[in-house]
């Protein structure tokens, strides 16, 4: 069992940062895959960023490649979202959620098994 809460969430100008963080709990955090997704109002949730159990492979939505960085502290047992050039239409509730299967990178909901509550983003024009 993983338990994952989120936090770092907050109200910001357009292009500025935030960094999202993800604490887990549980010994098998460090054989999980971990991602991040969000979902804006009256949207579907969608894929943000994932990174390997072992942190050496990461992969990313094409909307915020080059702009956001995952990356994780095993030690901590913590994932982080660094967030940069923040544009308004990246304004949503952000999830932080573990995959159990240590095959490839996912991407879809449906084969994340372990999510958090979320955290508000809100980016201003």
């Amino acid at each position: 069992q993983v338990q994952l809460v989120e936090s770092g969430g907050g109200l910001v100008q357009a292009g500025g940062s935030l960094r999202l963080s993800c604490a887990a709990s549980g010994r098998t955090f460090r054989s999980f895959h971990m991602g991040w997704f969000r979902q804006a109002p009256g949207k579907e949730r969608e894929f943000v960023a994932a990174i390997s159990w072992g942190g050496a492979s990461t992969f990313y939505a094409g909307s915020v490649k080059g702009r956001f960085t995952i990356s994780r502290d095993s030690a901590k047992n913590t994932v982080f979202l660094q967030m940069n050039s923040l544009k308004p239409e990246d304004t949503a509730v952000y999830y932080c959620a573990a995959d159990p299967d240590m095959g490839e990178l996912r991407r879809t909901v449906s084969e994340y098994e372990y999510w958090g509550q979320g955290t508000q983003v809100t980016v201003s024009s």
